[in-house]
């Protein structure tokens, strides 16, 4: 295939940047990987409206791939997401209507196309429910189930850690229909690997044994870290929930802010995972401390959201976080509440409950604590009174700047 990068073996570039954690055959991949292109896939679950953070390293996988002449398979799990994968999860997921799900997918649709290249075939989008809704389930277990062994599957560690809470039997069929999907594309479109989280890896081998099975053809995979933070907890949540790739859900501003705020341990892996940055680079700028390690967190920052929400974006998101910590600069991409100016006349709103309202707090306990460790200011006055009511007269050209702790800002602008 042309168009193959002339800067070495993506599966080096992957190793370099700390991407790969398990392979089937890892010789076998990094061999093929160099020789010719390859079309490999992930299968990404529409268990929301919008993609998340987690999402977003499996799409800087597949653009590290494209990048070196390879051909992203993009899976939507139109069928797959019916059930859900028991995989990394202690309990079992909340079952979606047809209606949703298709919703779903196609606003996934809508974003994959942000990051990857679809054009002349440089990349092909499928959705399971091609294949899986219409599947005779006596045929499928006859001709498909016969391959796994209950005893085996049972010792996978998607379902290991669930059987103490209970695994349904909804739930048990999933690594037998993601494994399905493998052959599918192996059969349909000569998808020779699948790529995933590292959570994934059970899944991933069932469809390399059921090809090998079933065909007689020899297929990979290959699993990735989780994104986590040094202590082990997953990244990308915040506050109000998770960090969401679509602007509606999680402003450019809120975006932005997350990745400069992460720990000061977690840079490295940060920049190395989810930027193009060259690694000379990444360790120049991770090395750094003080004020060179402030440095490293802003260009994280912006890098990331230059890749998810374009550079101008990312440049309004910087100049607005650069507007609250220092003089100068715009706010109008400080993430922004409009509320009726009714709510504040009068006695006006309590302070705790406004702060719960705009999503800083996720209860007024939880407000009033905050107030009472000195944790809110308005307008730059810091509130010590947690029965303090914010009224009218404290809105500046229809606005007030909301702060709770030293990063987290919050502009409330009447309607």
């Amino acid at each position: 295939m042309k168009g193959l990068d002339t800067g070495g073996n993506v599966f080096d570039v992957l190793k370099e940047r700390g991407f790969i954690r398990q392979a089937t055959h890892e010789d076998e991949i990094r061999e093929l990987l160099g020789r010719e292109g390859v079309r490999f896939y992930i299968g990404f679950d529409p268990t929301a409206d919008s993609l998340h953070v987690g999402h977003f390293m499996q799409i800087v996988i597949m653009m590290h791939m494209q990048r070196h002449g390879h051909t992203p398979i993009v899976l939507i799990g139109g069928g797959t997401g019916m059930v859900g994968d028991p995989s990394g999860r202690t309990d079992m997921r909340r079952l979606m209507t047809k209606e949703a799900v298709a919703e779903n997918c196609r606003m996934f649709e809508r974003l994959f196309g942000r990051f990857i290249d679809f054009s002349d075939g440089k990349a092909i989008a499928v959705n399971n429910a091609d294949w899986l809704l219409g599947l005779n389930y006596v045929d499928f277990i006859r001709d498909v189930g016969k391959h796994f062994s209950v005893n085996r599957m049972l010792t996978a560690e998607c379902f290991k850690q669930r059987m103490a809470q209970g695994l349904s039997f909804l739930e048990f069929n999933y690594m037998i229909m993601q494994s399905y999907d493998f052959l599918e594309l192996y059969r349909r479109l000569d998808c020779r690997m699948q790529f995933g989280g590292d959570d994934q890896w059970s899944n991933i081998l069932g469809g390399v044994d059921l090809i090998r099975r079933e065909t007689g053809g020899q297929a990979y995979g290959m699993t990735f870290t989780l994104l986590t933070t040094s202590e082990g907890r997953k990244m990308g949540k915040t506050q109000k929930g998770a960090l969401w790739l679509d602007a509606d859900k999680t402003s450019p501003y809120e975006f932005y802010q997350y990745w400069r705020n992460v720990e000061d341990a977690d840079v490295r892996k940060c920049l190395s995972l989810l930027t193009f940055l060259p690694m000379d680079e990444v360790d120049a700028l991770s090395s750094a401390g003080g004020a060179g390690l402030n440095r490293a967190k802003e260009t994280l920052a912006y890098e990331v959201t230059k890749l998810v929400h374009g550079e101008e974006g990312a440049a309004g998101a910087r100049a607005a976080a650069r507007a609250l910590f220092a003089d100068g600069g715009s706010m109008d991409e400080a993430p922004t509440s409009v509320m009726d100016a009714a709510l504040f006349a009068g006695d006006g709103m309590g302070a705790a409950d406004l702060m719960r309202e705009i999503g800083l707090a996720p209860s007024n306990s939880e407000g009033f604590r905050t107030i009472e460790q000195g944790g809110l200011s308005i307008n730059g006055e810091r509130i010590s009174d947690k029965r303090f009511m914010v009224r009218t007269e404290l809105f500046q050209d229809g606005s007030i700047l909301i702060r709770k702790g030293k990063k987290t800002f919050h502009r409330v602008r009447l309607g």
